[in-house]
Parts: C-alpha cells; structure tokens; sequence
C-alpha cells in the first residue's frame, strides 16, 4: 500500500492548494488544468461509502490505477462507477491478481505486470467513459 499510495498524499495537497488558486484565474495550462483534473479523481477515488469497508488488495488496484493515469480519461462525475465496475470486473475476472496482491503484500515486478495488465484489459472491454 506504502508502495502504491506514496506521492498521493503530495499530489492530494497540491491539489488542494492549486484548486484554491485556479478559483481566482480562468486561465490556465494545461498541465496546471491536469493536475486539478487529477486531484479531482483522486478525492473521488478516497470516498469510501459508510459500513462499505475495502479490502486492502482493492485499495492497492485502485490506487495503483489512478496514481499512473488510468483514470485520466475517465470524467470525473464517472469516477465511481467506473470504480465500482473496476473492482467487480476484478473480482469476477481477475481474482488471482487480488489474491496475488493479497498473498505477497507487496507489489512485485510480477504483480505489477499483472495489475498493469487487469487494468488494460478492463479499460478496452469497459472504456474509461464511467457511464
């Protein structure tokens, strides 16, 4: 988790401190427009429904997926049911990734190709429109 989740608490403050300032300019770039567009995913991506506890190997995919830009496509009003998806296509489809993610706790060159590769798969079977 350490592994996967590592700059998002960087990334997540400077979200909020450029999302403070893009509210007195229109004009931005576009690496500045992205950041915010990112920052606004992964707040989506952190809302956690009450009593709907997360498994840590769902966390680690979900994470892993947004912090390498997978989600970037995706619109943010779709965030969470391209997530809610994401983690049902993984579980149905792709369960011995969870279970490697689980079993080694850490994410190894192996797990990693494997992850990349369940998100791959799910991006062209599903899309990244979240509708």
């Amino acid at each position: 988790m350490k592994k996967v989740a590592g700059k998002l608490r960087l990334d997540l403050a400077q979200f909020r401190e450029l999302e403070a300032f893009a509210q007195f300019g229109s004009d931005l770039d576009e690496a500045t427009r992205k950041q915010i567009e990112r920052g606004q995913r992964t707040v989506e991506v952190l809302k956690q429904g009450q009593y709907e506890p997360m498994s840590v190997e769902n966390q680690v995919a979900i994470l892993y997926a947004l912090t390498n830009g997978y989600l970037d496509e995706v619109p943010v009003a779709g965030i969470q049911k391209w997530e809610s998806e994401f983690h049902k296509y993984m579980k149905d489809m792709k369960a011995d990734v969870l279970g490697m993610i689980a079993e080694k706790k850490e994410l190894t060159e192996e797990v990693e190709k494997k992850l990349t590769k369940a998100i791959e798969d799910y991006k062209e079977v599903y899309g990244s429109n979240g509708d």
